[in-house]
């Protein structure tokens, strides 16, 4: 029942999106990615999505350590505020952003219709995945360990790299494929504040939509198919570099 549920789900559609992208052929394939536009957008969805991951993995696990190592004043608001971005609609997130970073920005700030507004409609929308992934196990930390490194002389650098590093590796890496996968197939937080100006700010997953808008679902797909291997390669390295932590602890 669990692998005809996944099927259903997950690999069949999968399944029938890899297939239609090579109903026309190989060549027809590449072709169809390698456009000057799709390649354009494929490069600036996957830089930026690594650029958030790595962000996200500095800036995420900092957050979770104050959440949790520290007490201050507005601490439960602000737990709340972390989960915002699951709870609001994306689209409304795009609004948000163009309100506060648009060309009659409040603050004086104007990130609409470039990269770095890219990137910024990203880092918000991924950013509660790194944070609650690393949360827990800070939480489950013993203490007690971290108490008799420093006994024995060791600095709070030796300890967090000895001690705490290394267990929270794993989650900061699950946070950080979590991270990578929202950022490759987001489009309600973008589609406003990019602009979708070709070669400059558009994002894969709105060219996919133009090609459907356009009648031409093959091509759509093959840019699908090719963001599902990239997506996959780098989940699947992710995997083994956890793999690799985790052993060698």
């Amino acid at each position: 029942m669990a692998t005809l549920y996944l099927s259903v789900l997950v690999l069949i559609p999968l399944g029938a999106v890899v297939w239609r992208s090579r109903e026309d052929g190989w060549s027809a394939f590449w072709s169809d990615v390698t456009t000057p536009e799709a390649w354009s957008t494929i490069k600036l969805t996957v830089l930026a999505s690594l650029g958030v991951a790595a962000i996200n993995v500095v800036m995420g696990t900092l957050i979770a350590w104050v959440l949790v190592r520290d007490s201050f004043p507005g601490q439960r608001i602000v737990e709340v505020l972390i989960d915002l971005p699951f709870a609001l609609p994306t689209i409304v997130a795009g609004l948000v952003l163009i309100a506060l970073y648009g060309p009659d920005s409040p603050v004086g700030v104007s990130l609409a219709y470039s990269r770095p507004g890219v990137v910024l409609a990203l880092l918000f929308v991924t950013l509660p995945f790194v944070v609650r992934t690393v949360q827990p196990v800070l939480l489950e930390l013993d203490v007690e360990m971290e108490e008799a490194a420093a006994s024995l002389g060791a600095s709070r650098f030796t300890t967090f790299r000895r001690i705490i590093l290394p267990n929270l590796v794993p989650a900061i890496l699950a946070g950080a494929g979590l991270s990578f996968a929202r950022a490759m197939s987001e489009y309600g937080s973008t589609v406003l504040i990019s602009g979708n100006i070709p070669f400059r700010t558009q994002v894969s997953s709105v060219h996919i939509y133009n090609q459907i808008e356009n009648d031409n679902t093959t091509g759509a797909a093959a840019v699908a198919t090719l963001l599902l291997i990239v997506s996959l390669v780098v989940l699947f390295g992710i995997n083994l570099i956890e793999r690799w932590a985790v052993n060698r602890d």
